[in-house]
């Protein structure tokens, strides 16, 4: 599995054109997921499902590019 150096999130504005969210959608399991990608092979399978959504809010969505700026250790050893 390659390294994660940027990340891609699927985005709509809210009334609020400041106020955003990442859109996300209810799988067949019923936990929510949101549309995020690690690479545009992942970006590109999750459009058909932006696009139902943009439908269905009848807001257009944007897809928004994040890059690693640091990096931080998330294990707790004390556990």
């Amino acid at each position: 599995m390659p390294r994660i150096t940027e990340l891609y999130a699927f985005v709509v504005a809210d009334k609020n054109p400041e106020d955003e969210g990442i859109v996300g959608c209810r799988g067949q399991n019923g936990y929510w997921m949101p549309l995020v990608g690690a690479d545009m092979t992942r970006v590109d399978a999750l459009k058909p499902i932006a696009d139902q959504i943009a439908t269905a809010l009848k807001k257009p969505y944007k897809i928004l590019k994040f890059k690693l700026v640091e990096e931080q250790d998330g294990s707790n050893p004390s556990q």
